[in-house]
């Protein structure tokens, strides 16, 4: 199947693209909102960059969408209907954050589109009418079991974390840092020190570091903080849990579901939080204990593998239903070599064969 998607959510799709199928990624020179393509990273080979003047030509089967105004790029680039022409996905990666609960989806009401949740609580929270609705929880590339825990140190991953201090759960990050020092992972980061108050013998600014050396210096560190109060489920969280890191975790949204007791600890009440996380710096072995129990569960619910199995039904069924409705059969594709020039490649992870 040949898919268009435009590179929005960078995590969520490292893990989209390493499907069975051809991903066509728009992009421009600026590599704007509309042309960001690969961004260099180092996806399978199946992903393309593309030109948005060729679009018209790559004989898309399915447009996944993830921002409400890409239907009309969409069209504008296909030269084609969303819904009538071509069947149309939306993922919504967000928890509604207007007027919950009675949050009123911008696509409810809709018959040309199928909305994929990206948690149970979203689905469970967004009012989308009678647009129809599924849930296809993430999966993520596994990076492997990395914990040490050698440093007496708590790790966080966190984008803008003084933009989005309440939502992001900044303010809770001097409570940790009373117990040991915090680093702090993600853009913006170097903003905290001063928004916080805390000199670098309790706050370490690491920034925006890339994935691979990231994941090996968390997990260094003696456990990770998930602090988030409002999120739909933060993908770092669910990697520190795949490299066996013992997880301190807010329960909120969807943690409760991805997030067993015994992985660490889950809490609305802080003071449970922060007790835990000096009983684990006194207590290495209990650290490494409960990284396990949190690498079994998330293994168990979100690996790669369910997810791309999740995909490819869900988009199996979307083209089928979408070509019975129109009488139609599917077209036999062009070669993407006459679309598309070459790109790096990574060499996939997830052990399936393409089809």
């Amino acid at each position: 199947m040949r898919i268009l998607v435009w590179h929005v959510h960078g995590g969520w799709m490292d893990a989209f693209v390493r499907g069975q199928h051809d991903y066509l990624v728009p992009t421009t020179p600026a590599r704007d909102a509309w042309g960001l393509g690969r961004a260099d990273r180092l996806w399978p080979e199946n992903v393309v960059e593309i030109a948005p003047e060729a679009v018209r030509d790559a004989d898309v089967d399915v447009v996944v969408l993830q921002r409400t105004e890409e239907f009309a790029e969409a069209e504008r680039l296909l030269g084609a209907r969303l819904g009538r022409d071509l069947p149309a996905v939306f993922v919504e990666h967000n928890a509604p954050r207007v007027d919950v609960p009675a949050s009123l989806h911008p696509l409810r009401d809709r018959d040309d589109v199928l909305i994929a949740h990206v948690t149970h609580f979203n689905a469970l929270m967004w009012d989308c009418g009678t647009t129809a609705t599924t849930v296809i929880e993430h999966g993520v590339v596994d990076p492997g079991p990395r914990y040490t825990g050698t440093l007496e140190r708590f790790g966080v991953v966190v984008n803008e974390p003084v933009r989005r201090t309440r939502v992001a759960g900044t303010d809770l990050v001097p409570r940790f840092a009373a117990v040991a020092p915090v680093d702090a992972f993600g853009m913006g980061t170097d903003q905290l020190p001063d928004a916080l108050g805390l000199g670098p013998d309790r706050l370490g600014v690491m920034g925006d570091v890339k994935p691979d050396p990231m994941h090996t210096k968390l997990a260094e560190r003696r456990a990770y903080l998930h602090l988030n109060r409002w999120t739909s489920l933060g993908l770092s969280l669910l990697e520190a849990m795949h490299m066996a890191m013992p997880v301190l975790v807010l329960g909120t949204t969807e943690a409760a579901r991805a997030v067993p007791a015994e992985a660490g600890a889950i809490s609305t009440d802080v003071e449970d939080l922060v007790a835990t996380a000096r009983h684990l710096v006194a207590d290495p072995d209990e650290a490494r204990r409960r990284g396990l129990v949190a690498r079994e569960a998330v293994l168990a619910r979100h690996s790669l593998e369910r997810f791309l199995g999740d995909w490819d039904d869900l988009l199996d069924g979307v083209q089928e239903r979408h070509l019975a409705a129109h009488h139609r059969s599917a077209p036999a594709p062009a070669p993407l070599t006459d679309l598309v020039g070459a790109a790096p490649v990574a060499e996939r992870t997830d052990g399936r064969n393409r089809a």
